[in-house]
């Protein structure tokens, strides 16, 4: 499997990195672009209060910046997630994690970062997610379209971390 370069903002070590993928997050971008693009056809109209219309308006296109894409990188240090540009990060040293198993969300597990029954889950889109056992016996979820080549490439970094 080829290395990837990192990307800006997100650091990994030193080593190479095995995988790097970006999901776009369809769902979450559809649900806050149409309220979006509703709230800026009210100006048009002119809305009855522009300060609060303004304010929201400007929360969701935060929100769509911020969420709208979930970036996934696997070196052979760290498993790390990144939302939208990269300014909400997590990384998990590959050292930590135990297994590496696909799984499926249930639909009312949502999307974004989130506490569920089986440990923290941060998703953009769909049901797909890996599941990381770690080794202090808690769980992470890393919501993804292509689970069998992550769970691929963490057991690849495990196996070369040793």
């Amino acid at each position: 499997m080829p290395a990837y370069d990192v990307p800006a903002g997100l650091e990994v070590g030193t080593t190479m990195v095995i995988y790097r993928h970006t999901q776009i997050g369809t769902l979450t971008l559809w649900s806050l672009g149409i309220p979006t693009a509703l709230l800026a056809l009210s100006f048009a109209a002119g809305p009855a209060n522009p300060l609060l219309a303004s304010s929201v308006l400007v929360l969701l296109l935060i929100c769509m910046l911020l969420f709208h894409s979930l970036t996934t990188l696997v070196s052979t240090d760290v498993v790390s997630v990144a939302l939208g540009p990269g300014w909400i990060r997590h990384a998990v040293p590959v050292r930590a994690i135990r297994a590496a198993r696909a799984v499926r969300n249930p639909w009312w597990y949502g999307w974004g970062i989130r506490l569920t029954p089986r440990g923290w889950l941060w998703n953009v889109s769909g049901l797909d997610a890996v599941e990381l056992e770690l080794t202090d016996g808690s769980r992470f979820r890393i919501g993804t379209d292509e689970p069998t080549r992550l769970v691929q490439a963490i057991e690849q970094a495990a196996r070369l971390a040793r």
